[in-house]
């Protein structure tokens, strides 16, 4: 197989939780654990930090990685979905997996993957602990697909675990609870292993807490650590002032990523860091740390994340996929500038649609569309669901046709943003990175 039909194999011979849904779920750790014995165990070869979390632990994961490179060591990656390319899931130093070693590991793995029915991201999971076994990484950053306990990820033990925070999602596997939730993601927490945890939550606390004192470990709170003062956004991206507890001055940490929402995720990789100094052998240098995270998405390719595409119109995608994601982009879109908001939107079809429509702001034009996925809710369907809270819009049947239809529409000082779903967003993407290919 060549790499194109690699990745399509991936995709269409394997249960593929993303695009299917509930249908491709396939929770426990047996088969990741079958399939690690046949690569050699790889994740044994090298430190791990484990990061799991409803929203935030993307960038959280980014960001440690940049920290880590920016600090010397080799650093393995490995997040989920990808957003353009198959390969974004497993990179080593900022570096994609190449072609060659997707369709090689593929190739040798078609017997075993055939005996232990593995799921897609089963098989990518155990690509990329061989990856980064083969590539000789220092450390490897671990993002957890979904849950935590029953977590394909979850066969690592880490030197550190990071839980970002707890809001409502995939509640039909997790629980309909924050506290049903947080005891799934409190599975990654291991025996004489620290935890870092992003926000303190009243209904979520005590589980951690319960699980860490299980595990004879400790749960340290970020937000119990430092807090973010006056905050300044510029084209470049942003800077916090961080007023750590106990402390007078504040400490001015830039980073390359926009949102609002990165206050928070900010404070946790703070965190995470000073317990990785504290609590483990990984050295890290606090004058190469403020440096690393200025340029964290460049060095780790992280997209999709309060993105400008462009401008005139400016365009602006968000990965935002459940209700406290969706508040956020709603708090953010107040605090920008525009003649009109035109809001290019499209969700998977087991998520909580009322809840985040009735988020959205009602004085925006609509382009209601969706991705090309089995999981999208179609796009006359969101229209309907959408009226009864003062949307107004059309319905557009892919996201190439709204977002034509929304540019056509525009003004130049219009905004027109894109989310409500992650493969809305990867779509978007795609379309922007093939105009720019073709201007070069």
């Amino acid at each position: 197989m060549n790499y194109s039909e690699t990745v399509d194999y991936l995709f269409h011979s394997l249960p593929v939780f993303h695009h299917s849904g509930g249908t491709a779920y396939k929770p426990g750790l047996q088969t990741i654990r079958e399939l690690s014995a046949f690569y050699g165990h790889p994740h044994t070869q090298y430190p791990s930090i484990h990061i799991a979390g409803t929203n935030g632990k993307g960038s959280v994961a980014h960001m440690l990685a940049a920290v880590l490179q920016g600090c010397g060591y080799t650093t393995g990656l490995f997040t989920s979905p990808h957003l353009i390319d198959f390969r974004e899931r497993i990179k080593v130093n900022g570096e994609w997996i190449s072609e060659q070693e997707v369709t090689e590991f593929v190739e040798k793995s078609i017997d075993v993957l055939k005996q232990t029915e593995a799921s897609f991201f089963e098989v990518t999971t155990a690509m990329a602990f061989d990856h980064f076994a083969r590539r000789k990484v220092d450390v490897a950053v671990i993002e957890a697909g979904m849950g935590g306990r029953l977590d394909a990820t979850n066969i690592i033990t880490p030197v550190l675990s990071v839980i970002t925070n707890i809001s409502t999602d995939h509640v039909q596997f997790l629980g309909n609870t924050p506290a049903a939730i947080a005891s799934e993601k409190a599975g990654i927490i291991k025996p004489g292993i620290p935890v870092v945890i992003g926000e303190t939550q009243a209904e979520t606390a005590p589980v951690f807490e319960t699980k860490a004192g299980e595990m004879q470990t400790f749960v340290l709170f970020a937000d119990q650590y430092a807090d973010v003062g006056r905050s300044m956004t510029t084209t470049e991206g942003q800077t916090f002032h961080i007023l750590q507890h106990g402390k007078a001055h504040p400490i001015p940490v830039k980073i390359d990523l926009s949102g609002e929402y990165q206050r928070k995720n900010i404070i946790t990789v703070l965190m995470t860091v000073q317990a990785l100094r504290v609590h483990t052998n990984i050295r890290l240098k606090a004058e190469h740390i403020v440096p690393a995270l200025e340029h964290a998405a460049q060095t780790t390719g992280l997209h999709g994340r309060w993105e400008t595409l462009q401008q005139h119109p400016r365009v602006i995608c968000d990965s935002a996929h459940n209700t406290a994601g969706i508040a956020w982009v709603t708090g953010q879109l107040k605090n920008c500038t525009f003649r009109t908001l035109r809001m290019i939107i499209g969700f998977v079809s087991d998520k909580d649609i009322t809840g985040m429509l009735k988020l959205l702001p009602a004085d925006a034009v609509y382009y209601f569309t969706n991705a090309d996925i089995p999981r999208a809710l179609n796009a006359k369907t969101l229209k309907r669901k959408a009226q009864p809270h003062g949307l107004a819009g059309k319905s557009y049947p892919s996201v190439p046709d709204a977002l034509k239809a929304a540019l056509a529409d525009a003004a130049s000082d219009d905004l027109i943003f894109v989310g409500g779903s992650i493969f809305v967003v990867s779509e978007i993407l795609k379309l922007f990175t093939d105009v720019h290919r073709a201007a070069k």
